[in-house]
């Protein structure tokens, strides 16, 4: 392994890093993207990453085969940030007064470039995992890092890498499947009959009552 861009990376050298975001850059997008389901937010994760990545260039060391770990360990805790900066705005707003929902078209973008029920199904049951067997998951299966790769990004032993990834796996699997057969239940598809015209019948003739009984 030539390791000169590391250190021309670590001395600042915008040739350098311009070239390391050329090589990387799409990797850090296709997982940010897999986990975010949003293009505009997976953009927003490569531009901080990047950004955080430029700060702490020191700290590329001369290791490995790929600076792609380092770069991903960086993503992944731009990630983690974002997730709870979200759940910070969800409760901010879950306490405003009601108000009419605007539509939202990043779902129908998503549905152009897969399937819409597999992905949905795929995301639900990602969220229903802990989430460091998440980062396992999509770390090793969607970005395709190895075990080790995946153990120096998120900085923990290579075998609790491939025993959280075992046990995502299944998981995976059964929840997924769950979830897409809730979708495609034909029951989800069926639109709700309104008991209103029920509920006037019955008002009405409960309302009959007693006028008959005045009448007599």
């Amino acid at each position: 392994m030539d390791y000169s861009m590391y250190a021309s990376v670590r001395a600042g050298d915008p040739a350098a890093f311009r070239e390391l975001f050329t090589q990387h850059a799409p990797t850090v997008y296709a997982h940010a993207f897999r986990v975010t389901g949003d293009w505009a937010a997976a953009e927003d994760v490569v531009s901080l990453a990047f950004l955080e990545a430029w700060r702490l260039r020191e700290r590329l060391r001369d290791e490995g085969s790929s600076p792609r770990p380092w770069l991903m360990g960086i993503a992944i805790n731009v990630l983690r940030n974002r997730g709870r900066a979200a759940r910070r705005h969800r409760e901010a707003m879950a306490r405003l007064p009601p108000r009419e929902n605007v539509p939202d078209f990043a779902d129908e973008l998503v549905g152009r470039m897969a399937d819409a029920r597999r992905l949905a199904a795929a995301k639900t049951a990602l969220g229903k995992l802990r989430r460091i067997d998440r980062e396992v998951f999509t770390l090793c299966v969607w970005s395709g890092l190895t075990s080790a790769e995946a153990a120096r990004a998120l900085d923990v032993a290579e075998g609790t890498v491939r025993a959280r990834l075992s046990r995502a796996r299944v998981r995976m699997r059964k929840l997924a499947a769950a979830e897409l057969s809730a979708l495609s239940s034909p029951e989800s598809e069926k639109p709700q009959r309104s008991p209103r015209s029920g509920q006037q019948r019955g008002s009405r003739t409960a309302a009959a009552g007693p006028a008959r009984k005045e009448n007599r």
